[in-house]
């Protein structure tokens, strides 16, 4: 692992520093969630709550006490029971939560009723984030009732209750050294992912093998997809979001995959788009060096100082002019842009923020102005180009879908393409597809 208790204690101090004296931060961990029957979804932590603790299993709530004379750091969690652990897997317990996990106090989960009130008691703010658990959010009320309902008795209960996401989500938006060595991880994987991809296809293929070959790369190397991945061939490359992923793939179409990993709950999120058969056709390689240029341009301006918006501004140039060039817009390029005249082909945004999750938290502006990229910032760049069959467009340019999307990291010097190993070039491309076995 490239994380270690150490970078997960930083993270706590730098948000103690935050919250001041006499407050707490509570957060809950995620909960299992059934698909059907007895069979559970695959457990995935609570992106804030893994962030700050590093403690993997559900039905836990982390609290963070600055000064607390008992302990900063509080687990509460699952108690050990043998037969349990016997049909799902070991628990860490109260023990092995501040043992393994660095915490400075834990106790079962079955006593929070009887604890964390005296917490909230010696509290004069709380920091918690409502909406996330409609069930959690009734139990801290509650307490705060109980505890205002016994003043006459002396009983003091948290004058204020404050939202704790503004302020945690904007550490995350920062990543640190150890944040990037693990997205490098898995905008590496990822790459891997969609070489495999693109060395697999060919006609005939259907979408869900070349997601397969994706899957078989994750899982290898004991990660799993970071999103439900998009493997659109032809026409299903004009839906934005397809995930059906079922059709077979037609010689003479492109296929656009959007597909990313995670590691360490880290994610990468990556899209190429390539010929089914290896080959551009003149249309194909016109908009896709195209969306490529857009991309370029996009990145280029991916730099400490600039505004986030910065990048979209330089798609819609590259790609409202190179429209206009080949015929599907008219007009003046920066009327066009001033109307959305490229929205019938281009409607998304060039990016958004990435890390623990893959549209990632982080204000987009501040102060109703977009705000100025630093170093630790981590964005995707996915500029595309989608002509629906019956659009406006000659024929020609039907079910042509390209976007071209990869992850950049801002540092002190400019950028940092995380997955650059993945092929984008048209001679590059065209030399890989269909060559695997």
């Amino acid at each position: 692992m490239s994380l270690g208790l150490s970078d997960f204690a930083a993270r706590r101090r730098e948000l103690m520093a935050l919250l001041g004296e006499n407050a707490i931060a509570i957060l809950p961990a995620a909960r299992e969630t059934i698909r059907n029957r007895d069979v559970h979804y695959p457990f995935r932590q609570d992106s804030d709550f893994q962030y700050l603790t590093g403690f993997g299993e559900p039905d836990a709530v982390a609290v963070i006490a600055p000064g607390r004379p008992h302990g900063e750091f509080v687990l509460f969690v699952r108690d050990k029971d043998e037969k349990k652990e016997i049909w799902d897997g070991y628990r860490a317990g109260p023990e092995g939560a501040v043992n393994e996990y660095g915490a400075d106090d834990a106790f079962p989960i079955e006593d929070i009723d009887d604890i964390l009130p005296g917490m909230l008691e010696a509290s004069e703010r709380v920091f918690y984030t409502l909406g996330n658990s409609h069930e959690f959010d009734d139990k801290l009320i509650g307490w705060l009732k109980v505890l205002r309902g016994q003043s006459r008795t002396g009983k003091h209960a948290p004058s204020e209750v404050q939202s704790l996401e503004h302020l945690l989500h904007e550490l995350r938006l920062i990543k640190s050294g150890s944040e990037l060595k693990v997205m490098r991880q898995a905008g590496e994987l990822a790459a891997r992912a969609h070489r495999r991809a693109m060395a697999a296809t060919r006609p005939g293929k259907f979408e869900f093998e070349i997601e397969a070959e994706i899957s078989h790369e994750f899982n290898q190397e004991g990660s799993t997809h970071s999103y439900t991945p998009i493997v659109g061939g032809g026409a299903n490359g004009c839906v934005l979001h397809y995930i059906t992923n079922r059709d077979e793939l037609q010689d003479g179409d492109l296929v656009l995959i959007d597909a990313g990993c995670e590691i360490e709950c880290y994610a990468s999120d990556i899209t190429r788009t390539f010929p089914v058969n290896g080959k551009f056709t003149g249309e194909q390689r016109e908009i896709y060096e195209l969306v490529l240029a857009s991309q370029l341009a996009a990145i280029e301006e991916v730099r400490p100082g600039n505004h986030w918006n910065a990048p979209h501004e330089a798609v819609l140039r590259v790609l409202t002019q190179g429209l206009v060039d080949i015929g599907l817009l008219d007009g003046d390029v920066d009327a066009l842009i001033e109307d959305g005249a490229y929205q019938q082909f281009y409607m998304h945004r060039t990016g958004h923020w990435l890390g623990m999750d893959v549209h990632d938290v982080g204000d987009y502006q501040i102060e109703n102005q977009w705000r100025e990229l630093e170093p630790g910032m981590v964005m995707t760049v996915e500029p595309g180009l989608y002509i629906r069959e019956g659009s406006t467009a000659d024929p020609r340019w039907w079910n042509i879908a390209v976007r071209i999307e990869d992850d950049v990291a801002v540092n002190r010097n400019g950028y940092e393409v995380l997955s650059s190993a993945a092929p984008k070039t048209v001679a590059d491309i065209e030399a890989l597809v269909g060559t695997g076995e």
